[in-house]
């Protein structure tokens, strides 16, 4: 597995797509609150799957909290990344 000192190999961007996909949030809904397109959002999560060593999206913020110790259900762990979380962007 991977260590904790690959914590400062995860961007800002990176950090705050695993705090968003820890809460639910669709491709579409991220690429909303985050300001880039659907496909950049997959993008993000396949380079986060690559890292983690995980094949499925939904193991990523179990396998990131393992590598570096923060929850990223939390919404500080989103504020630490960098983020502001705005669901008024989010359009349903």
């Amino acid at each position: 597995m991977l260590s904790a000192a690959n914590d400062a190999s995860f961007t800002t961007r990176q950090r705050q797509v695993v705090c968003l996909i820890a809460g639910g949030h669709s491709n579409l809904e991220m690429a909303e609150i985050l300001g880039v397109s659907p496909r950049t959002v997959k993008a993000h999560c396949d380079v986060l799957r690559t890292k983690l060593r995980v094949s499925r999206r939904r193991q990523i913020p179990a396998a990131f909290r393992t590598v570096t110790g923060l929850d990223p259900h939390t919404l500080e762990s989103l504020e630490a990344a960098g983020a502001t979380r705005d669901s008024s962007r989010v359009q349903r």
